[in-house]
């Protein structure tokens, strides 16, 4: 029997990433969907189900065609019992997501963490290709990460390897502003320039989005970071210091696991480009210890919003035995 194509779904808590993928790794269509987390579970998984049944007819193939699905979930996930143990950005607890997904699409569908499979992906076809150890770090609604270690994704006894948001990193603050998360992702960095532009605080965003600050968005932040005219002063200083926070949490990573690169991806860092990831690494290289450690290098991710639909079908493909086939890119 030929080897047949597979859906890869990266499950964040704003968007739904969808593609079909083919066992020689071409990407043969895509979709999308907001995931729309307060409709709860019921919703996204309608939204899942659209999405793919969409992304098939772009492909010109029936869902029935599908040799597999694999689908990255935000959060603590068990693997192995296709089980999404906790995520908070969907309010999730006990979610036996693959198993759901097989049913209602009775095709046989496998469950990863999200950033995991986007770098698994990126390990595999983009900047991280062949690093044998890796860290990887994504920034959007929430802050994930994934590891690779000796070759292989690195879960660890608890299945939460990798979760660098989670990392405490003001221990005496209260509970939800204490945590990387809490200061670093989109999220939080927009909750502070709206706090800070009700304090009176002057910045440019005002005279973009008016009265309604729910319009600052990462494309918004990167228009204002460091872009000739367009730079703001506020906004720079905001995202510098979400900056310095992250750089110190993976140095201390860094020299924790010897690791030789990181990359970091999702949407915050795509719309921010490469003067955030420069001072994300400067700092990380200025916390790793000894000398030798601070040779790491901090890339962006190239794969961008696909490196979880890629990495999502390839772990499905492993799983089911079918495997695929690296070509170069």
């Amino acid at each position: 029997m030929p080897p047949k194509p597979f859906a890869g779904v990266d499950l964040g808590g704003t968007n739904i990433q969808i593609g079909i993928i083919s066992p020689d790794l071409r990407l043969l269509s895509e979709a999308k969907r907001k995931t729309k987390a307060e409709e709860k579970l019921e919703g996204v998984l309608g939204r899942i189900l659209a999405g793919v049944e969409e992304a098939c007819e772009a492909a010109g193939i029936a869902v029935s065609d599908l040799g597999g699905l694999g689908i990255g979930a935000p959060g603590a996930v068990d693997p192995d019992r296709g089980v999404v143990l906790e995520a908070v950005n969907l309010r999730w607890d006990d979610v036996p997501l693959a198993d759901l997904l097989t049913k209602r699409m009775r095709v046989k569908s496998y469950l990863d963490n999200d950033v995991n499979v986007a770098v698994y992906g990126e390990n595999k076809l983009g900047n991280g290709k062949n690093a044998k150890n890796l860290l990887g770090v994504w920034l959007g609604t929430g802050i994930g990460g994934g590891l690779i270690l000796n070759g292989s994704l690195y879960y660890g006894h608890f299945w939460t390897a990798g979760e660098i948001g989670h990392t405490i990193l003001f221990p005496n603050l209260p509970r939800g502003i204490r945590s990387l998360e809490n200061n670093c992702s989109r999220t939080s960095i927009v909750d502070r320039l709206v706090r800070l532009i009700q304090a009176n605080q002057k910045t440019k965003i005002t005279a973009e989005v008016g009265d309604d600050l729910g319009k600052i968005k990462s494309r918004t932040l990167a228009r204002h970071y460091r872009e000739g005219e367009r730079e703001d002063k506020l906004v720079v200083e905001v995202i510098d210091e979400a900056a310095v926070l992250l750089g110190q949490s993976i140095g201390s990573i860094v020299t924790l696991l010897s690791l030789p690169r990181v990359v970091l991806g999702g949407g915050l860092t795509e719309a921010l480009g490469p003067a955030f990831v420069e001072r994300v690494e400067k700092v990380v290289r200025d916390v790793a210890f000894p000398d030798a450690c601070k040779k790491v290098d901090v890339v962006e991710s190239t794969l961008e919003d696909t490196a979880g639909v890629f990495g999502a079908a390839m772990i499905a493909m492993e799983r089911a035995g079918q495997g695929y086939k690296v070509k170069d890119r």
